[in-house]
């Protein structure tokens, strides 16, 4: 049984935003950006639109190419529920690992 994909679209919309607002800043359009990363340009088309759930890697691979330290790009407000609820298996059994 194949596993849902999770896609945090409104974390990826402000990652791409400060993406966005850095290659402004530096004056790096989405053609510079294509060749300083190595992507395709619909492939950075596709990052800065947050359409793509983009990988680790490539999130280094902007930070390199627009020079800055990848927290600079998770620089935003983000909230943190007040009681964490761990995750829980099938049947209600909490996962190993998990807080009590």
């Amino acid at each position: 049984m194949k596993k849902p994909n999770y896609k945090d679209q409104e974390f990826i919309d402000k990652v791409r935003k400060r993406i966005l607002e850095i290659c402004e800043e530096k004056n790096i359009g989405q053609e510079c950006l294509s060749d300083r990363t190595g992507f395709d340009l619909r492939q950075v088309g596709r990052i800065l639109r947050g359409e793509t759930n983009t990988s680790i890697s490539n999130i280094a691979q902007i930070s390199r190419a627009i020079g800055v330290h990848p927290s600079v790009l998770f620089n935003f407000e983000f909230d943190i529920p007040d009681e964490y609820v761990p995750p829980v298996e099938k049947g209600g059994k909490r996962m190993k690992g998990s807080p009590e």
